[in-house]
């Protein structure tokens, strides 16, 4: 008696909820997808109309316009820092330990990483080789910063700072890219 009582509740409860997810005899799921065929009359797909070809026109006006990742509609574009005209280069600083004898083995013009789809730390040109990373800021105060940030593996001299992060350049070594350095400005 009881257990009658317990399945006469739990169909009462389940027919209350509504039905099944995938009940066989709606046909569809609860999300109004329809289930898999289970015969073969059942998996002709019903006759569609043919879909519109897209003219030029709805092409052309559906097309967005293309903006990197980084932008936004509402963030003005991207203007890349220039140093100041007093300033040296950072290729002309690599000249010139390359000039001193100094070792600038794999020189790389990384100068697009300076904005905001590379490292974005604001600098106006990078130029990097495996002893040391020349970077060249748009000002003092900017250079001082970064310095700061970088600590013991960086070295400033006005607008320009070395950069020994992930090198094995010795201690000696770098006083002497220093020194350059230190000439040219």
């Amino acid at each position: 008696m009881m257990s009658t009582a317990a399945a006469v509740l739990l169909a009462f409860g389940l027919s209350a909820c509504g039905k099944d997810a995938a009940d066989p005899d709606t046909g569809s799921w609860a999300d109004g997808r329809s289930p898999a065929p289970t015969s073969s009359a059942a998996a002709a797909p019903a006759p569609t109309a043919p879909a519109a070809a897209p003219t030029a026109k709805s092409t052309k006006d559906a097309a967005p316009t293309q903006r990197r990742p980084t932008e936004s509609p509402s963030t003005p574009p991207f203007t890349m820092p220039t140093k100041a005209a007093k300033t040296p280069s950072a290729r002309a600083v690599v000249d010139a330990f390359r000039a001193a004898g100094l070792s600038v083995p794999n020189v790389r013009d990384r100068t697009r990483d300076c904005g905001p789809d590379g490292l974005g730390i604001g600098c106006a040109q990078l130029v990097a080789t495996d002893a040391v990373t020349v970077y060249v800021f748009p000002d003092e105060a900017t250079a001082t910063n970064q310095t700061d940030m970088w600590g013991s593996d960086a070295h400033r001299s006005g607008a320009v700072v070395l950069n020994y992060l992930g090198t094995r350049t010795p201690t000696a070594e770098r006083q002497r890219y220093a020194a350059v350095l230190a000439k040219l400005g």
